[in-house]
């Protein structure tokens, strides 16, 4: 009977071990799952769906004005953010993903990985409004792609910089720097948006961000100065992180007088 006990006690606590090793290695996945596979799948769904709707705005704005471009990309983003922010910090953008990692929001392994996702999402986005819509309608709008509508380039990247200074500032302030982190910010990022598309959406078309440029670029093969939507909010996120690493962060994402 001793025997018996003693085998039986041995199975148990082997079986155990084991079980205990393969909790351990489900967690381990779920972990990598959670830290990185997710979120970036995240940014990939999330800028699909944010191209989408912006697109889908232009290329079936019933005026000439630019209302409805606004308040759908406005209310796009912030209900976005609203639902995935959780998850991904919902960047959807390239220029955000960049202000963020610099001002200590993120980390480096998941920049270039977010910023791919983001492309990637920008011309699943776009192609599928060129599925949905009918192709004279579709050719019109250049298919939702940014069109610069005079020459002087220089007027044009210097919007681009303001408006994506302006965006990526309320981001890193509104929810990533610790002072002024609020729950508020997803609402605060939409209003954002929608009042620089009707500050500069004449004088630019107000991107403020590279992915929803590329996306409809590559649908409707239309690359007229395309690096001005890269050039334009690159410089504005590179803005913002100066200004709040140098200004107005917190002691933690200040570089001086900590």
């Amino acid at each position: 009977m001793a025997g018996t006990k003693t085998k039986t006690e041995v199975f148990t606590i082997a079986e155990m071990g084991e079980l205990s090793a393969e909790r351990g290695d489900t967690n381990k996945k779920r972990c990598i799952f959670e830290q990185y596979v997710q979120p970036c799948l995240a940014e990939l769904f999330g800028t699909s769906l944010f191209v989408f709707v912006g697109c889908a705005s232009v290329i079936g704005n019933v005026g000439d004005g630019v209302i409805q471009p606004a308040v759908a990309h406005g209310l796009a983003l912030g209900v976005l953010i609203m639902v995935l922010g959780q998850i991904s910090g919902g960047h959807f953008n390239p220029a955000v993903s960049l202000s963020v990692y610099l001002c200590g929001g993120m980390g480096l392994s998941l920049l270039l990985p977010y910023v791919l996702a983001q492309m990637c999402g920008g011309m699943i986005g776009a192609g599928l409004t060129k599925v949905i819509y009918p192709t004279d309608v579709y050719n019109a709008s250049l298919g939702g792609a940014f069109n610069v509508v005079n020459d002087d380039l220089g007027k044009t990247t210097v919007a681009e910089v303001m408006m994506t200074l302006f965006l990526t500032t309320v981001v890193c302030m509104g929810a990533v720097n610790g002072q002024t982190r609020s729950p508020s910010a997803p609402f605060c990022i939409g209003l954002t948006v929608t009042a620089n598309i009707f500050a500069g959406g004449t004088v630019s078309g107000a991107c403020m961000n590279p992915a929803r440029a590329f996306g409809p670029a590559v649908a409707a093969n239309h690359w007229n100065h395309h690096w001005v939507y890269w050039v334009g909010p690159t410089s504005g996120a590179l803005l913002t992180v100066m200004f709040i690493r140098l200004l107005f962060g917190d002691q933690k994402t200040r570089v001086v007088l900590k």
